[in-house]
């Protein structure tokens, strides 16, 4: 999650550091609909344990962020709490 090439304190703490932030974001080659559910379930997941889910689901509002899971959320969540 670097935010131009640094980090903010937070994302320091955050849970979705390492290997497994593969799951957060759709691979490349694409996926179907039942794959897109079970990564953004086990992506949840981690974010369920996250202790920056707040600050991180705050940051993505705020920006706008329309891609991948942020803060226990996926982009049609977060569409949702921006009213879009």
């Amino acid at each position: 999650m670097p935010v131009n090439g640094n980090f903010r304190e937070w994302q320091v703490k955050a849970a979705c550091r390492g290997p497994q932030a593969v799951v957060f974001y759709p691979p490349g080659s694409g996926e179907g609909r039942d794959e897109k559910r079970l990564r953004e379930l086990r992506a949840k997941a981690i974010c369920d344990r996250c202790v920056v889910a707040g600050r991180c689901l705050e940051f993505a509002v705020g920006r706008g962020e329309t891609h991948g899971i942020w803060g226990g959320t996926n982009e049609s969540e977060r569409r949702v709490l921006l009213g879009i």
